[in-house]
């Protein structure tokens, strides 16, 4: 079965290539090349010993999209990762996240609906649930007001799936992960963020390294035990590995429901000071760090119950937030070597 996988050179998407192939999928990937690079291929070749089809498209553009779907008519599915994630940026930029999330999102949805096999699987993100009032965070839990545009077109994107699901063929599973962190063990791909990074945990192994001078850690007068904000760090290759279920569960029509949600994370908080020091065990690097202001965007804790997702869709985290990082090291040594 031929899968598009939009996004798929980036961080997360990388990774679900690799365990698509691992499982026989026939993969085509997307990518216009803005957060990521084209040797990733090479990297996807050299653990699975296949090349993706390739093609540099930008979904923005919807003629691109069309003929996309003209020339690859065979499409048994399709896993979407192609969008901006910074939370900051989006609050300065919005109009590039609307652009970018929620417009490639439509011209997809449109040329996927007239597909007889119209399966979607969503990137979506935990900002969706914004500063929950309950932790752990179960899918029950109310989606609040976003309180960035990032978080915005997460939300607007799974009530666009869900009202084409009603009135299509369309059938779509909306994953709602938490924080993403790690390398492939092969230390052949990982996160690879072009720029300043805007997550924690390159940021901390590009310090580490020497790349960056100091880590910024964005407040520590937040309502936790140590005061810094707390979320919820999942192995990216556990998370390659839920899109693939994911994708299994509606080719083989085991769906209970036209748009389905789960929560991908491991069940467990760490606050960023205590990410700082399970890095500096593992790594056996002492870390320049200071503690600065507030960051527009950010919640003060989320991580999830994780039972619907271990129940219903038969998958659960394997990896411990200290293995995440020793994976995460390991590719920064590699790529700065």
């Amino acid at each position: 079965m031929k899968i598009l996988v939009t996004g798929g050179l980036g961080f997360i998407g990388s990774h679900t290539v690799v365990e698509l192939q691992n499982e026989g999928f026939e993969v085509l990937v997307v990518d216009n090349l803005s957060n990521s690079s084209e040797k990733v291929l090479d990297g996807i070749f050299n653990i699975t010993g296949k090349k993706p089809a390739f093609e540099k498209i930008d979904l923005r553009d919807k003629s691109s999209v069309q003929k996309l779907f003209q020339t690859h008519q065979n499409i048994s599915g399709v896993i979407h990762f192609a969008a901006s994630k910074a939370v900051g940026e989006s609050v300065e930029n919005p109009l590039l996240y609307y652009e970018n999330n929620i417009n490639t999102l439509v011209y997809l949805l449109q040329e996927l609906k007239e597909l007889p096999n119209a399966n979607f699987i969503f990137s979506s993100s935990c900002t969706v649930y914004g500063q929950a009032e309950k932790m752990p965070i179960t899918e029950n839990a109310s989606v609040q007001p976003a309180i960035s545009p990032y978080g915005n077109t997460k939300q607007i994107g799974e009530e666009i799936i869900s009202d084409v699901a009603k009135v299509t063929k369309l059938n779509a599973v909306l994953l709602r992960y938490f924080n993403p962190i790690g390398a492939h063990p092969s230390t052949e791909i990982g996160e690879l963020p072009l720029g300043i990074p805007q997550n924690l945990i390159p940021y901390i192994t590009q310090t580490a390294i020497g790349l960056r001078e100091q880590l910024s850690i964005y407040g520590n007068d937040y309502q936790t035990p140590d005061g810094t904000a707390i979320r919820d760090y999942i192995h990216v290759v556990d998370l390659a590995k839920a899109h693939v279920i994911a994708l299994q569960r509606l080719l083989n029509n085991r769906n209970v429901e036209k748009v389905e949600v789960f929560n991908l994370g491991t069940g467990t908080g760490s606050s960023v000071l205590e990410v700082v020091n399970a890095f500096e065990k593992v790594s056996g690097q002492k870390l320049n760090y200071k503690i600065v202001g507030r960051r527009e965007g950010d919640v003060v804790e989320a991580y999830a119950n994780t039972d619907y997702a271990n129940t219903v869709l038969g998958w659960k985290a394997q990896s411990t937030l200290e293995e995440a990082l020793d994976s995460a090291w390991k590719w920064e040594q590699k790529i700065r070597s």
